[in-house]
C-alpha cells in the first residue's frame, strides 16, 4: 500500500480508517469487552492487523503484532482504543508494543475507565515511544458507546427504538387491532436496520403489553454471528405472558422474565420448566423498579439494552431518566384520533427529538430515522 504523497495526517487518517473497520467487524463477538481494531504499518505498508474477539482472549494489538513478527519493530501501530496498561484475561498491551519496538502508537480515543485512563499511553512515552491521541475520536467512541456507559456508570446503555406514525403515535387504537397481531407502520428497510439493530445489543426488552398485543419474537433475525444469544427480557411483574406464546414457545435459556416479588409460584414453575428464566425484582407502587431492572441485567454483563416497548414503559423509561439514546422511526402513514401515543405521560416525539445531542437523519425506504443521544455516556 503506497502512500502515493500524502501528507501524515492523511495516513494516520487511511490507517486509522481502517482499524475502523476491524473494530466495528467485532459487533457481537467482543462484549462484554470493547470493540477495539490495529493495524501495524511499516514503510507505508500495512504489516499486521488484527481486532478483539472475546472468545478468543487476544486483544488487537497482541493478533496484529503476531502477524507482523520481526516486522512490528520501527513500525507504527493505529489503535481504535488506548493499548491497556492492566492485567486482566491476557497482560498489558501497552507492554507488548514497547516489547515489540514499535516507532510511533497513534490512538483514536482514551480508555473510558477512569482508573486506567491514561495509563497506557503514559507507559508508551515513557518507553520513548511517540504517541499521538485522538485522531477519528468521535468515530471511534461511537463503536464503544455501550462499553463507556458501562464502565462508568455500572449500568447498560439504553437505548429507546420506536416505529412511528406521521403524527407521532406508536400503534393504531386497540378497538381496529387483532389480539396477538403486529401492526407494521414501518416498511421492510427500516425492519432490516432494526434486526441491526438488535444484532449490535446485548438484550432486547419489552414489556407484558407489548406481548399480549403484538405477540412478538424479538430475535436476532440479522444473520449475522453473535458470540452470545441475544438476550430477551420481559418485564412481567404478574407473570401473565401466555405459555403459547412465542416468546414462551422459543426460549432456550436466552428469555428473562423479570417479575415482581409476590408472582404466582407455580406460575414461575410452569415458566422455568419451559426454559425460560424467572427473576423477581423489587417493586415500586406496584410497578417493577426500572432501575433494579437494569442493576439485574448488568450483572449478567448486559452492556447494551433495546427497548422496544408500549406506551406505558417508553413514559416511564424517560420519565425516569434511564434512556441514553433514542432511535425514532417516522413513517409517511398518519393513525389519527384514539392511536396510542409514544409515550405516555411524557413528551411527544418532536418535544423529544429537541432535548438530542449528535442526531443523525437517515432514511430507509419511505422511512425517516432520526437517531440522537440523551446522555453522552464519554462525558
Amino acid at each position: 500500500m503506497e502512500d502515493f504523497g500524502q501528507s501524515r495526517e492523511q495516513l494516520d487518517e487511511r490507517f486509522m480508517l481502517r482499524a475502523l473497520e476491524l473494530a466495528r467487524g467485532t459487533q457481537g463477538l467482543a462484549s462484554p469487552n470493547p470493540q477495539v481494531g490495529c493495524v501495524l504499518v511499516r514503510d507505508g505498508k500495512v504489516v499486521g492487523e488484527g481486532a478483539h474477539i472475546y472468545d478468543e482472549l487476544d486483544h488487537a494489538e497482541i493478533v496484529a503484532l503476531r502477524v507482523a513478527g520481526d516486522s512490528a519493530r520501527g513500525a507504527t501501530a493505529y489503535v481504535t482504543l488506548e493499548p491497556c496498561s492492566h492485567h486482566g484475561r491476557t497482560g498489558p498491551c501497552s507492554d507488548a508494543l514497547i516489547a515489540a519496538g514499535v516507532r510511533r502508537v497513534i490512538v483514536a480515543t482514551t480508555d473510558p475507565n477512569r482508573q486506567v485512563s491514561g495509563r497506557g499511553i503514559a507507559r508508551l512515552r515513557a518507553a520513548g515511544i511517540d504517541v499521538a491521541v485522538g485522531v477519528l475520536q468521535s468515530d471511534a467512541r461511537e463503536i464503544n458507546d455501550a462499553f463507556a456507559q458501562f464502565i462508568r456508570t455500572g449500568h447498560p446503555q439504553v437505548t429507546l427504538k420506536a416505529a412511528l406514525s406521521s403524527d407521532g403515535m406508536l400503534a393504531p387504537p386497540v378497538s381496529t387491532r387483532a389480539t396477538r397481531q403486529p401492526h407494521w407502520l414501518t416498511g421492510p428497510e427500516a425492519r432490516a436496520q432494526a434486526q441491526c439493530m438488535r444484532h449490535a445489543s446485548d438484550a432486547v426488552l419489552t414489556g407484558i403489553g407489548t406481548v399480549l398485543a403484538d405477540d412478538p419474537l424479538l430475535t436476532d433475525r440479522s444473520n449475522v454471528p453473535r458470540r452470545r444469544p441475544l438476550q430477551r427480557v420481559v418485564l412481567d411483574s404478574r407473570l401473565r405472558i401466555p405459555l403459547d406464546s412465542q416468546l414462551v414457545r422459543s426460549a432456550q435459556n436466552d428469555v428473562l422474565i423479570l417479575c415482581g416479588t409476590r408472582a404466582d409460584p407455580d406460575r414461575t414453575a410452569a415458566l422455568v420448566a419451559a426454559g425460560v428464566a424467572v427473576l423477581h425484582i423489587a417493586q415500586l407502587k406496584n410497578r417493577l423498579d426500572l432501575s433494579a431492572v437494569l442493576d439485574a441485567l448488568a450483572t449478567r454483563n448486559i452492556l447494551s439494552v433495546l427497548l422496544e416497548c408500549g406506551s406505558q414503559l417508553n413514559g416511564a423509561f424517560l420519565e425516569q431518566k434511564l434512556v441514553d439514546k433514542v432511535v425514532l422511526f417516522h413513517a409517511p402513514t398518519n393513525l389519527g384520533e384514539g392511536a396510542i401515543p409514544f409515550a405516555s405521560g411524557f413528551v411527544s416525539p418532536s418535544q423529544l427529538q429537541q432535548s438530542l445531542k449528535n442526531i443523525t437523519r437517515t432514511t430507509f425506504g419511505a422511512d425517516l430515522c432520526i437517531t440522537g443521544l440523551l446522555h453522552d455516556p464519554w462525558e
